[in-house]
């Protein structure tokens, strides 16, 4: 299996990471970067050969990743047309659906799109997967061993499925960020140096987290196993649930999913037919 990325910025990066790091060999590694000094520094890092454009003689690999971001992309799938002959194409540029993508490429549809979240930075993300009909089972195969090398990797059987997973999971980390920068605002508020806070909101949600993901059970229960009736846990749920936490935890998500849908939209317009300008 070789592997030729198309851009190499901090994805990229974190695929070849975890691609060397199971025992994947950098000479199976390819990547076309514009900059010299980003060129440079992936063949210091990781020893993979590098190109400054896209060519017959770049696309070394049978799998090409698409790193690039979602706006870039139409002008890469088109310098990509008549080059892949029978390549897996890996797109984890976020928002561009298949049909545009294969529709840029020329009619290419040996594609899969992956929607990897920032924790692959540090190979704890997780990945949502689709495949269109074209794409065989040792392909499939091939796209979830290059996506785990990062992480955790679930498939979606309808690709509407894509909008979800990214309010979920793709901008998820956020989330979670934004609620420790108010737990740690919370602890430096009740007489906690900011470096005690830091510590106890890290740790805390770090310990919870992995508590979660070993246990069977869900997280209803965990947490009602932590609420004593009349304790501190209690008056403390009681009042974020008061103060609508909840729901507008569900409504942030709904958000999310929405503008992914309507990026989507936006991002499909690129290159179609008749289209003079943006919406």
């Amino acid at each position: 299996m070789n592997i030729t990325f198309i851009g190499g910025g901090n994805m990229a990066g974190a695929l070849i990471t975890g691609l060397l790091q199971k025992g994947f060999g950098p000479n199976g590694i390819g990547v076309v970067e514009l900059s010299r000094e980003n060129r440079a520094l992936l063949n210091e890092k990781f020893g993979v050969a590098t190109y400054a454009e896209i060519s017959a003689g770049s696309l070394t690999g049978d799998i090409v990743v698409l790193a690039v971001k979602p706006q870039q992309l139409h002008g890469v799938a088109m310098q990509l047309r008549g080059l892949l002959d029978g390549k897996l194409v890996i797109s984890i540029a976020a928002g561009v659906r298949s049909a545009d993508l294969v529709r840029w490429l020329g009619g290419h549809s040996l594609l899969v799109r992956a929607m990897p979240n920032t924790p692959a930075m540090v190979l704890a993300g997780v990945t949502g997967l689709y495949a269109l009909p074209e794409v065989g089972a040792a392909q499939r195969s091939q796209a979830e061993t290059v996506l785990g090398a990062v992480g955790a990797t679930l498939w979606l059987l309808q690709e509407s499925q894509m909008d979800a997973v990214t309010a979920i999971s793709g901008s998820g980390p956020a989330y979670v960020f934004f609620f420790l920068e108010a737990l740690q605002a919370a602890a430096v508020a009740l007489g906690l140096t900011p470096d005690q806070a830091r510590t106890l909101s890290l740790e805390t949600f770090s310990g919870a987290a992995k508590l979660a993901s070993q246990s069977a059970e869900d997280a209803a229960t965990l947490r009602a196993r932590v609420t004593s009736k009349g304790g501190t846990t209690e008056r403390a749920i009681l009042a974020m649930e008061n103060a609508g936490v909840r729901q507008a935890i569900i409504q942030a998500a709904q958000a999310a999913c929405l503008r992914s849908r309507e990026l989507g939209d936006e991002l499909g317009k690129t290159g179609a037919e008749g289209y003079l300008g943006s919406c």
